[in-house]
């Protein structure tokens, strides 16, 4: 058997199967052992919690950029959280990597009975308004709740609506079409002006998280990721500020500080970003 610091070959994609787990799996038991590596065996679940989720936008990062090569690199950081967590939880006694594979095998092949048994579907839509409904049915017999359960109060926000709504949507909780989730929209608004006028603070919160529920339904039934949607804006807010910001910085030498009494005009910083439109 090699040992734990012998690189892993790699063999022509065709030929790939998964075999070369088990040595990710060797290498994370060597650095969890008692001469393994002292910042590895002091490391608990909730240690690791923020490398998972930083793991995960790096992953979404890669593939919003198109970068397959970083992509392999981060899948790659992203499965050591997965074989790491495992591995601490054989040590407490809990579970192993051999369970989560089992774990995850099993439930794909009990939601896919289309393919591993007799049901009979046309099309995506109801592979996936079964995969909800066998889902809960998981829950509900594990006492672990319904179809929304499944959904992570930890996600953002932005994702959490939509799955939110994918969710219940699938098993016919939804609008007909996008007319109805447009009206919606028009309807919050007018909600979210009403306590504005008011000036009750706590109704524009509830209204404004209304108006933003609406707009992500609406992003859904158009097909459009809301969150990739408001990270493209951010992205192209943030690039036309560096844009006024260097112009700022060439005729003022920066932005006044704070208390200085000192404020630049609307107008030019609007003339800055005007300018920064016009390059795209």
């Amino acid at each position: 058997m090699p040992r734990p610091f012998d690189p892993v070959v790699a063999v022509p994609l065709p030929e790939q199967t998964g075999s070369s787990f088990p040595r990710l799996v060797e290498l994370m038991q060597r650095l969890l052992a008692e001469d393994g590596c002292p910042w590895d065996r002091e490391q608990s679940f909730q240690t690791l919690r923020r490398y998972v989720l930083e793991e995960a936008c790096e992953v979404i990062d890669a593939i919003d950029k198109g970068d397959r090569e970083e992509l392999r690199a981060e899948l790659g950081d992203l499965l050591l959280q997965v074989v790491f967590q495992a591995e601490l939880g054989r040590k407490e006694g809990s579970f192993g990597p051999d369970d989560v594979v089992k774990a995850i095998c099993d439930k794909l092949v009990h939601r896919h009975p289309h393919v591993f048994a007799d049901v009979k579907v046309e099309g995506s839509g109801e592979v996936l308004q079964n995969w909800e409904l066998i889902k809960a049915e998981e829950k509900k017999k594990a006492g672990k709740g319904g179809i929304l359960s499944g959904v992570p109060r930890s996600l953002p926000a932005l994702v959490r609506a939509q799955r939110t709504g994918e969710k219940v949507a699938r098993v016919g909780f939804d609008w007909a079409d996008a007319a109805g989730s447009r009206a919606k929209v028009t309807e919050e608004i007018a909600e979210l002006d009403q306590a504005i006028e008011r000036g009750d603070k706590d109704a524009m919160e509830a209204e404004l998280g209304d108006a933003l529920f609406a707009l992500v339904n609406l992003a859904r039934h158009v097909d459009v990721d809301a969150e990739g949607a408001l990270r493209r804006t951010i992205d192209k807010f943030s690039k036309r500020f560096e844009h006024v910001e260097r112009r700022v910085h060439e005729r003022h030498g920066g932005f006044p500080k704070a208390g200085s009494g000192q404020k630049l005009a609307l107008e030019e910083l609007d003339g800055y970003w005007e300018e920064a439109k016009r390059q795209g």
